[in-house]
């Protein structure tokens, strides 16, 4: 039994265990707390999403159904192996089981069979959604059963759980059949010999946006802004050579300026609910010039879903698209929108 953890730990944990991990909209204030409680935790429950194709799957996960709001897990899994977060707290994932095996799950000890009804677990337990038809017959490839293993290790190690705190929906309800295609016990096998080393790490850093923290504009797949192939956005279209003539020799640095005309990329981070600033508003400006426009009332200096959904279009107006277009800026986009610098009329 365990308080659960924050978005900040959650990621931190999911990452150190060598995930790559994408955050989705506003996933750490999205949840389902005002309708029931949220911990203590005391484990993780597998799923398979009974569809396909990796927005498609993690829009789902985030919005809900009509008759099941979302979110309904807090990751999806998708076949590349990669999260996606998309709730942090109470989602509606798990659904009322069996109190026999929710103490069976504390204590660690073998699962009995459902039978019961009766014990609330979308408080009691993290959930993650694995991106599978479901049918038997959709594979599970390598990269994704690996991850969901590093994924329920992950939480397992920042609570000091072992791995018969990681069940399938199927062992809490019986009415359910998921996850269909692995064995959880060969799944818990690999958990308990992953949680007697040490965590992997973060994966390396990718270069292609330079932005390092989740999806966004700029990360693999990404084109339609000339980058030459291979290359980074640093590397797009321009000549060998450390100085562009291709003699390798470095070339002078011009003084910057003291208030550039554009302003600089302040990281993803910068853009998430609560951060009020001018160069929001700004962006938001430029996003209606770009005819980029979803605001009801105009571009505010507030972050809000309003400038999220303004700039994804403008994402995909640059030839992004999904996880790619989530609405988050990236480095790449950023200087291709001349965001003018909201400091350039200060004086001295």
């Amino acid at each position: 039994m365990a308080t659960p953890l924050t978005g900040t730990q959650l990621l931190a944990a999911l990452r150190a265990e060598g995930l790559v991990v994408h955050e989705v909209r506003d996933w750490r204030r999205h949840h389902r707390n005002t309708k029931g409680g949220w911990g203590p935790v005391n484990g993780v429950v597998v799923h398979h999403t009974a569809t396909e194709g990796t927005d498609a799957s993690v829009n789902l996960c985030y919005d809900g159904r009509p008759d099941l709001p979302g979110p309904l897990c807090h990751g999806v899994i998708d076949k590349a192996g990669e999260v996606h977060l998309v709730g942090n707290g109470r989602a509606n994932h798990a659904g009322l089981g069996d109190r026999n095996v929710l103490q069976a799950v504390i204590e660690e000890e073998a699962l009995p069979r459902p039978h019961l009804s009766d014990t609330d677990g979308n408080r009691r337990f993290y959930g993650f959604e694995c991106i599978n038809l479901g049918d038997g017959e959709d594979p599970w490839p390598t990269a994704q059963l690996l991850a969901v293993e590093k994924a329920a290790a992950a939480l397992c190690r920042a609570h000091g759980w072992g791995a018969r705190s990681v069940i399938g929906h199927k062992e809490w309800q019986r009415e359910k059949i998921d996850p269909l295609g692995f064995s959880m016990d060969t799944l818990r096998d690999r958990i308990g010999t992953r949680l007697s080393g040490a965590p992997e790490g973060p994966p390396a850093p990718s270069t292609d946006e330079g932005a390092g923290t989740g999806p966004g504009d700029g990360g693999p797949g990404a084109r339609g802004l000339g980058n030459a192939p291979g290359g980074g956005d640093d590397e797009a279209g321009g000549p060998s050579g450390a100085d562009g003539s291709g003699n390798g020799r470095p070339s002078p640095v011009p003084p910057m300026p003291r208030h550039p005309p554009y302003e600089p990329f302040p990281g993803r981070e910068f853009f998430r609910p609560g951060t009020r600033s001018p160069v929001i508003a700004a962006m938001g400006e430029r996003l209606v010039t770009e005819g980029c426009d979803r605001y009801r009332h105009g571009p505010g200096p507030d972050w809000n879903e309003a400038h999220r959904k303004s700039y994804a279009s403008w994402q995909r107006k640059l030839g992004f698209h999904g996880k790619d277009a989530d609405g988050i800026p990236g480095r790449v986009t950023w200087d291709h929108l001349h965001v003018p610098n909201t400091s350039a009329g200060a004086p001295g």
